[in-house]
């Protein structure tokens, strides 16, 4: 289970020097709709700051099958990125998690997710700031609802931070997918200045730490 240790803390000390919005460079998305498997798969919803950072994170985890970055959590249908940037629109930059739960558990993913980003800081990680950056868990049913509030109750006792957690959780109800060049963007642009300096780092901490849950 979760290892109530300073272990957690090693992911908020790096130092984000510049803003996940700086560029808007192309390629091609995952496409979900064209994955086909006989496995039973099931979705988690994440807002954790940047999402190019958790897209990162997840789909190296073994068991997870795509992670698709977009917006989630407000009142706009069909939002753009410069809208959700503004933050009129509500919506949180997420990510959707498709994954095996016979090869990785919600309350894994919910590990990682808590481990790889400040879950004190309200409304932004690093130099990202606003309500498109917070951290959020969107549960798609009860049973994540639970596992999410137990855990939180659990890490908030602990006192792994010395500042509460703000962490919201709430019903899912929409995703919307974000544009194409935002899909898979830390592994197409690895040189990006943001990549380099922010997201990097926090790779590379999360694969030692993670390292027996990643994909071969």
């Amino acid at each position: 289970m979760f290892k109530m240790a300073g272990i957690s803390l090693i992911f908020i000390a790096s130092v984000q020097l510049v803003s996940c919005s700086q560029t808007d460079r192309n390629h091609k998305p995952i496409n979900l709709q064209d994955m086909t498997t006989d496995k039973k798969l099931d979705t988690a919803t994440f807002g954790a700051g940047c999402f190019w950072c958790v897209e990162a994170v997840f789909e190296q985890l073994k068991g997870v099958y795509a992670v698709e970055s977009g917006y989630s959590g407000g009142h706009t249908k069909n939002p753009t990125y410069k809208e959700v940037c503004t933050g009129t629109t509500g919506h949180a930059e997420a990510c959707q998690i498709i994954y095996d739960p016979s090869l990785i558990s919600f309350t894994e993913l919910l590990e990682v997710f808590w481990k790889t980003h400040d879950p004190t800081t309200l409304n932004r990680q690093g130099a990202d700031v606003g309500t498109q950056y917070r951290s959020v868990i969107f549960y798609h049913n009860d049973e994540q609802r639970r596992l999410a509030e137990e855990m939180k109750t659990r890490l908030q006792d602990a006192k792994i931070w010395k500042d509460p957690l703000v962490t919201q959780i709430v019903p899912f109800q929409e995703f919307f997918k974000a544009e194409d060049y935002h899909q898979e963007y830390y592994f197409q642009n690895t040189s990006q200045p943001y990549c380099s300096a922010v997201i990097t780092p926090k790779i590379e901490k999360f694969r030692k730490v993670f390292a027996d849950k990643l994909k071969e």
